[in-house]
């Protein structure tokens, strides 16, 4: 499973509870969900969230994965301009210096890492967020958790065929 992801998506922070409480608990251990960034324009922080996610995957994949929760958790926060606050506080809880936090926003190795998930999703047609790809069935911004579990178990069971 492929999943397209803008931090700053409501509609992704919906998506990012259906995988903690539904997917990731019944089928973690047998599909991999791959994460891909896709920071819409229209959406400010976006962007910097994905650098400061690839930021503290550097330092611990755990800690990015927490990071990239807490920006979904908060996006009412985040979207009325306490990006910066969230991301130093953030630092701060998880042992890492909050000014290294904020200076990797302008690291163009990060930037470009970014850039590249959103020009593959751009190539694979991908125009809204989240996009969840099973097996090549694509789910687009609003969907049932039961139709995603439905085709993980259609692309399973066509596995051990």
């Amino acid at each position: 499973m492929i999943v397209y992801e803008d931090l700053q998506c409501p509609d992704c922070a919906v998506f990012r509870e259906m995988m903690d409480k539904t997917l990731l608990p019944r089928f973690g251990s047998q599909v991999a969900f791959e994460h891909r960034d896709f920071p819409l324009a229209k959406h400010a922080f976006a962007r910097k969230g994905a650098i400061a996610a690839r930021f503290f995957a550097a330092i611990s994949p755990e800690t990015a994965i927490e990071f990239r929760r807490t920006m979904l958790a908060h996006v009412s926060e985040v979207r009325a301009g306490g990006f910066l606050d969230l991301l130093t506080k953030f630092a701060r809880e998880h042992g890492v210096d909050p000014q290294k936090a904020v200076a990797s926003l302008d690291d163009p190795a990060l930037a470009a890492a970014v850039q590249a998930d959103f020009e593959e999703g751009v190539a694979r047609g991908i125009a809204h967020t989240p996009t969840a790809i099973v097996d090549g069935e694509p789910f687009v911004e609003s969907f049932a958790v039961e139709d995603v579990v439905k085709s993980i178990e259609r692309a399973l069971a066509t596995r051990k065929q």
